[in-house]
């Protein structure tokens, strides 16, 4: 119990000064922000452009919503504590990075170099914050056989990584906004679980048995 509480202290507090070091530097003129941004946009390559498209859209709330909603229901028939935690988690989610971005109101990088539509403000990145919850919730609530729990959470935090940084490629966000976005989904669900006393790896192991 001490051990698990003291990884929860380690990880959510690098979630924190991670998402706090994106806040301060976001966006800021002759920064880190627009090197790093330049060197991942895709520019004159449409294949490259293309394939950020692909991923961005894993990121997009239709695919989020029906990923989210299929795990629902795969919990609701076998697990209904976690899914009514796992809607807690996902919807919930959304709604505090809509509010982080009324309240902060960081402008997107210049839209002459947008390579995909992007209207909503900057910070954070709802795709890559918004996928990470949802690919990460899902990895860690889903029953499954506990050798295959770590493989679900490798996969899920990979593509949820692919997402933010086909953000970058398209051009429409700061690498900063897209760490904020990351930074506050790991707490997120970090926080969720922890507070609900979810056990998935040994509840798991109980599934099938």
């Amino acid at each position: 119990m001490r051990l698990a509480r003291a990884r929860f202290a380690i990880a959510s507090s690098a979630a924190i000064l991670a998402w706090l070091f994106a806040l301060l530097t976001n966006g800021s003129a002759g920064g880190w922000d627009p090197a790093v941004l330049a060197w991942f946009r895709a520019g004159e390559s449409p294949v490259l452009a293309r394939n950020a498209r692909l991923f961005t859209e894993l990121g997009g709330w239709i695919f989020l919503t029906v990923a989210g909603l299929a795990a629902f229901i795969t919990l609701a028939f076998k697990r209904r504590r976690r899914a009514a935690l796992l809607l807690f988690i996902l919807f919930g989610g959304r709604l505090l990075v809509e509010l982080q971005k009324l309240l902060i109101a960081a402008p997107r990088p210049p839209a002459s170099g947008f390579l995909a539509p992007a209207e909503s403000l900057g910070f954070p990145s709802a795709h890559a914050a918004n996928s990470m919850i949802t690919f990460l919730a899902i990895a860690l609530l889903v029953p499954v056989v506990q050798r295959r729990r770590t493989m679900a959470v490798v996969i899920g935090l990979t593509l949820a990584l692919l997402v933010g940084l086909s953000r970058l490629v398209l051009g429409v966000h700061w690498p900063s906004d897209v760490i904020g976005g990351w930074a506050f989904a790991l707490f997120w669900v970090a926080l969720c679980i922890r507070l609900a006393s979810a056990r998935p790896e040994a509840e798991a192991a109980e599934t099938v048995r």
